[in-house]
């Protein structure tokens, strides 16, 4: 069985809409040519030899073109205004003496700069006699401070309750220990210290060792307890070091640490006498170093609060 088939040309109707598609054809074809030489393309071969050279790109491959950085035109900037060079002959020794210390300061620094630009022997000469009254003027405030301390001694030196002199140190050592070996005992009724340790723990057995010395001076009671077995404890108490020391305070919630690891005895004695004057509400945050018989003097940081007068109020 065959099938026949047929084709038909038809003519087209006007001859001149041919003449202008081939026309159209023909300027595209031209300008595709010349732009190819323009490009350095005017072999065909040279460019059948790019494609295969490139063939990751394709032939639809784009690249944008490399950016073309313009110079820019620096345009010519505003005079700036001569400086001032400053000259010390406009300046009395009593306006220098007198003046405030930033303008004073500004001044010495320009007259400095100017004596390292230009370094005549007028230029240097100014600049040593302005950094003279400086020297002066720092003296002159030493001294009116000195004074002002010793005058009121008791408003603003630490020398009554922290005393520098060999005498005075002795004195304060034994102060400060007889108010710790005081405060200690008299807390050894309503206090106690839980010693938290972990078996196979070297350190818990050397500070130990310390505890049995402090049992013996004061008599405290000390319960061991070990985190390894007691694991409740170290939970309730938030305890993961050993050897740690924490003071209780009897029928209180509250507790502090007192230490971690291996102390001192003396060291020892010093952190528990801070801890009971915390808990008991002797001592705050902000004084927590502080002893008793330092209160309301300089080393009391709060104490200037209820003085009630300004300090500065007592030369007028």
């Amino acid at each position: 069985m065959s099938m026949l088939m047929t084709f038909s040309i038809k003519r087209c109707r006007s001859g001149k809409y041919f003449v202008l598609v081939w026309l159209y054809l023909v300027l595209c074809l031209q300008f595709s040519i010349m732009k190819a030489e323009a490009d350095g393309f005017t072999d065909p071969g040279d460019t059948a030899n790019r494609f295969y050279q490139n063939t990751r790109e394709g032939w639809f491959w784009y690249e944008d073109p490399p950016q073309v950085i313009e110079e820019q035109q620096v345009k010519p900037g505003k005079s700036q205004p001569p400086r001032t060079i400053p000259n010390l002959d406009n300046y009395s020794i009593d306006e220098l003496w007198n003046m405030y210390p930033d303008d004073f300061q500004s001044l010495l620094n320009s007259v400095q700069k100017n004596a390292v630009q230009y370094p005549t022997e007028n230029n240097i000469l100014q600049y040593l006699a302005i950094q003279d009254v400086a020297r002066r003027k720092a003296l002159a405030y030493t001294h009116a401070t000195m004074y002002v301390t010793q005058k009121y001694s008791n408003l603003f030196s630490v020398n009554q309750v922290y005393p520098t002199a060999e005498p005075g140190i002795t004195a304060r050592v034994t102060m400060q220990q007889n108010e710790i070996d005081q405060t200690i005992s008299r807390a050894m009724d309503d206090h106690a210290l839980l010693f938290f340790t972990r078996a196979g723990c070297g350190f818990c057995e050397k500070q130990a060792q310390i505890l049995a010395y402090f049992r013996e001076k004061y008599g405290w009671q000390i319960k061991t307890v070990d985190i390894s077995q007691n694991t409740s404890a170290a939970a309730r108490f938030n305890i993961t070091i050993t050897p740690t020391l924490l003071l209780i305070e009897k029928g209180q919630e509250e507790y502090m640490t007192v230490t971690t690891g291996v102390i001192a005895l003396t060291e020892l004695e010093r952190k528990l006498y801070r801890a009971i004057r915390y808990l008991r509400g002797a001592t705050k945050n902000d004084n927590f170093l502080m002893y008793d018989f330092q209160k309301g003097s300089a080393l009391d940081p709060t104490s200037i609060l209820n003085q009630g007068k300004q300090p500065w109020t007592i030369a007028k």
